[in-house]
């Protein structure tokens, strides 16, 4: 914790303590830099042990599918056996259909001769994991602070009247990112005119550790696996992402009628929806800050830029950020350099920005393709996907470049 100093200083300061702001201050604070991380919440909040979950309510319903290359930087980080020792599900196959056609995709890590495709694990897992080896660390942490503004000359105000200022400060504090605003870093964005209905369900038949996903015209639909303590394979996050005006009267349905409305937009793929916890829904936005860095600052994770979740990829790309971020900081420092240097920032968004604008491109190419209803189109999605799923070289090659392992 920090002490009664009015003003505090460091040679890197990340606001915003989530899943990408802990891993990147646990990794610069390893580098030998003088770290400190700004949380709202309490630590002692996010090192709360979870309940054991014996009902679909007992679970977190933000989850992400971690991909191998961000479960290595966990690993790297010394989170991941930690994430592991409590509450995941490795997942070894993927099942994508097109809810109005034939065709479908099937994903099995035994082709790509691994073990699993990816992990999920509540978003919540993983920021107690990655808190509680900063315990450990070097990282002052300002837990229960809220930041009221920043400026480059200043540094970072609280509150509470504390100030605190950095050689470097990242912006790590989610869509919404204040940073991102205080700093004049503009954005390009749209509204998808959709909502993504999030929730945990229980289902007749076992989820046989595979993530499946279904498309209809109104937005895809994705049953996460997840498994209790105790080894139950019951359990499933839901993403269905769909329109507005669709997610709206989803959301306004009694809880049965929206258990029967889901157990058919599955297909009844792991027979009977037995049970539903409470749901929430969120709007979802494209958004790309047009530059990442700025004099003295740098945006990772959702601060950078947000994506669609119809392939799971957000959190992936964040630690992307991360990765590339420690890896030029890290440079600097054998280098000597300060690590608000502008060339050290420059490569970090060089690196990033592309990959980011691809994956995003990407994403909004498939929302396109799959919200089409016209017959020329249905039929060439169906087609290709029919023709993808047999060409297993190609097939493998997307598989490995969503698990970060192609080269």
């Amino acid at each position: 914790m920090t002490s009664d100093s009015s003003v505090q200083h460091f040679d890197i300061l990340v606001v915003g303590g989530g899943m990408i702001g802990s891993a990147l201050s646990l990794g610069l604070s390893q580098q030998g830099w003088r770290v400190g991380l700004i949380e709202g919440a309490s630590a002692d909040v996010l090192l709360a042990p979870p309940e054991q979950a014996s009902g679909v309510e007992d679970f977190e319903p933000r989850v992400s599918a971690i991909s191998l290359a961000s479960a290595r930087l966990l690993d790297d980080l010394g989170a991941w056996q930690r994430v592991l020792s409590g509450r995941h599900c490795s997942y070894r196959e993927m099942t994508v259909w097109d809810g109005d056609g034939t065709g479908r995709i099937h994903f099995d890590a035994a082709e790509l001769h691994a073990q699993s495709l990816g992990t999920i694990v509540e978003n919540r897992h993983i920021v107690r994991a990655l808190f509680e080896a900063i315990a450990n660390s070097t990282v002052t942490l300002i837990d229960g602070a809220r930041v009221s503004g920043w400026s480059r000359t200043s540094g970072v105000a609280l509150e509470d009247g504390r100030q605190v200022t950095a050689e470097l400060v990242v912006g790590a504090d989610g869509a919404m990112s204040r940073m991102r605003q205080w700093s004049g870093l503009a954005t390009r964005e749209w509204d998808y005119d959709q909502q993504a209905i999030v929730c945990s369900v229980r289902t007749r038949q076992p989820h046989r550790f595979t993530a499946w996903q279904r498309f209809s015209p109104t937005g895809p639909l994705a049953f996460l696996p997840l498994q209790s303590e105790t080894g139950d394979d019951h359990f499933c996050s839901i993403v269905w992402s769909q329109d507005t005006r669709e997610a709206r009267r989803l959301m306004a349905l009694e809880p049965e009628a929206f258990r029967r409305e889901l157990e058919a937009a599955i297909e009844r793929e792991l027979g009977e929806v037995v049970a539903v916890s409470q749901r929430f829904a969120f709007p979802l936005r494209q958004r790309h800050a047009k530059d990442y860095v700025a004099n003295g600052l740098a945006l990772v994770g959702d601060a950078a830029h947000t994506i669609h979740p119809l392939a799971g990829q957000g959190a992936n790309l964040g630690y992307g950020d991360v990765r590339a971020l420690l890896e030029e900081l890290g440079r600097a420092r054998t280098l000597g350099l300060a690590p608000d240097d502008a060339l050290v920032l420059a490569r970090y968004q060089r690196r990033r920005k592309g990959e980011n604008l691809t994956m995003m491109a990407a994403m909004e190419g498939f929302k396109q393709l799959f919200s089409r209803d016209e017959l020329p189109i249905r039929w060439l999605r169906n087609t290709g996907m029919r023709w993808l799923d047999k060409l297993a070289p190609l097939k493998n090659r997307i598989a490995a470049e969503a698990m970060g392992t192609s080269e």
